[in-house]
């Protein structure tokens, strides 16, 4: 596109001075494809230009008739059609000119939805990419409610969108704007709708429990009509735009603190849509005596799994392994989590609590667990040290390797191993390891030098090892007092053997 000046002034020279294109087009600096382009558009706006004959004239009834009715027929399928009758033109050209025949849809208008006060919410979830979290890549999703009313959202940022999130959004939206609209309006998601059959809808069970415990009707809008929540379409592209760019935060907790901020400063101060006049923290405060009331308590929304627990102590959450007492194996549990904590249920009975874990892979344990197996099955300790080091030290795997091939004892490089792990940490022992691995040291030796050398550039003591023997711990038993007038008769019982 050039200047809007530009193209008049080509004009003018063309019709006024009678310059030719080539002389425009060098005195004005501009290719001379652009000057024919603007003389040849205004030749055919004036009827001056006639338009060449096509091969594809006789055909063009045809094309019309089929694209007419099969207007998505691909151009491809037409063009062999056509061709088949006798077109003589090639593929490339046919398909733009299909492009320029095919009949286009008709431009579809939609009225303006008006809500009254506390009548309507929409939710909806939102993609926001990956994140890096404990060592795995997760997906970060948001949770978006927005009264239609009053245009006053919440967001919330979950690493889930499984029904536990998508309720505890639910709960705490609830929570947020004091109250609970009429209508929640929904996409069609997996979470709210398990089946529809034109307006034959089967909802998600949870989600009528939810529903109901709110006293809220669930709404999904229509198949492939987006426009029917259009509010939380703009507030998902308000948050990209707004709040999401550039912004840094520690963990998933430190970013929810600050998209409340966020929404309480930010969204709430902006100018309501309906009313420009007017802030949407002030159509809310108009809007939130209409909402329904909350219940005396909240609905219960932790994430429900049932999981079974084979021969190993841990059962498989979200690709993590969480710990389980030894005696809880080989049956099956159920798994109740939050944002912040799973917890293990063996009945009605909880086994085990951990906090979450949002990486991959990872063995998330309880040492209560692990020992008591521990102290069942002597012979599992220098399974249970190598199982701990390979968690906690990746490097020592080919460490291990190295011992092996040259012939070393791996119960005694495991049990240094796990002396050097207490002593010096998980992170010290990793790098040491990767060092000594580069540098074909495998031994327990070259691995105590390397650790004591980054201490000392650190200007840190050695770590105090107290792994003591056996019968050095024996010396530490509390021993009980003796009664002392035990002496006394041991004394009078000698006196009067040396009388005698």
């Amino acid at each position: 596109m050039i200047p809007a000046q530009i193209e008049a002034e080509i004009k003018r020279l063309s019709e006024a001075e009678k310059w030719p294109p080539g002389t425009i087009a060098s005195q004005l600096c501009v290719h001379h494809s652009v000057v024919e382009r603007v003389l040849g558009a205004e030749a055919l706006r004036k009827g001056l230009v006639r338009m060449r004959p096509s091969i594809l004239d006789p055909f063009l009834p045809f094309m019309l008739a089929t694209l007419t009715k099969y207007p998505r027929l691909p151009a491809s399928r037409l063009f062999q059609m056509v061709k088949e009758r006798g077109y003589k033109g090639a593929p490339d050209h046919f398909r733009s000119l299909v492009a320029r025949h095919r009949p286009r849809p008709p431009s579809e208008a939609y009225l303006r939805l008006r809500t009254l006060a506390g009548e309507q919410a929409q939710v909806d979830w939102a993609d926001f990419g990956k994140i890096q979290v404990d060592g795995g890549e997760r997906r970060l999703f948001a949770f978006v409610m927005v009264l239609s009313y009053s245009r006053h959202l919440f967001l919330r940022f979950f690493m889930s969108a499984a029904m536990g999130a998508f309720l505890q959004g639910h709960v705490e939206a609830f929570a947020f704007f004091g109250g609970v609209a009429r209508e929640l309006l929904y996409d069609n998601l997996k979470s709210a709708v398990l089946e529809r059959v034109g307006d034959a809808i089967r909802f998600h069970p949870t989600l009528l429990e939810l529903s109901s415990h709110y006293r809220y009707l669930p709404k999904p809008v229509a198949v492939a009509r987006g426009n029917e929540k259009g509010r939380v379409e703009r507030a998902i592209r308000f948050a990209r735009t707004s709040f999401f760019p550039a912004r840094e935060f520690r963990d998933l907790a430190d970013l929810n603190a600050q998209a409340d901020e966020w929404v309480r400063t930010v969204a709430a101060t902006r100018p309501c849509p309906e009313d420009h006049s007017r802030s949407v923290a002030d159509v809310f405060a108009e809007e939130k005596p209409s909402l329904l009331a909350l219940p005396g308590e909240p609905f219960p929304a932790e994430e429900r799994v049932a999981v079974h627990a084979g021969k190993t102590p841990y059962v498989r959450f979200d690709l993590n392994d969480y710990s389980i007492p030894h005696d809880r194996v080989r049956r099956t549990l159920t798994v109740c989590a939050s944002a912040t904590t799973v917890r293990v249920l063996d009945g009605p009975d909880a086994i085990a609590t951990h906090s979450r874990c949002w990486g991959k892979g990872k063995q998330i344990e309880d040492p209560s667990h692990i020992q008591s197996l521990v102290d069942c099955k002597r012979k599992a300790r220098e399974h249970r040290g190598m199982d701990r080091l390979h968690h906690a030290c990746p490097s020592c795997k080919p460490f291990f390797a190295v011992v092996a091939e040259r012939g070393g004892n791996l119960g005694a490089t495991t049990v240094g191993l796990t002396r050097l792990l207490d002593s010096f940490g998980a992170q010290a022992l990793e790098s040491a390891l990767a060092i000594a691995n580069q540098r074909d040291t495998a031994h327990l030796g070259a691995l105590r030098q390397i650790l004591d050398q980054d201490r000392h550039a650190r200007n840190q003591p050695p770590p105090v090892h107290l792994d003591f023997p056996e019968h050095v711990r024996q010396r530490s038993r509390a021993v009980r007092a003796h009664a002392l007038s035990s002496y006394d008769s041991i004394r009078r019982s000698d006196a009067d053997d040396i009388e005698v």
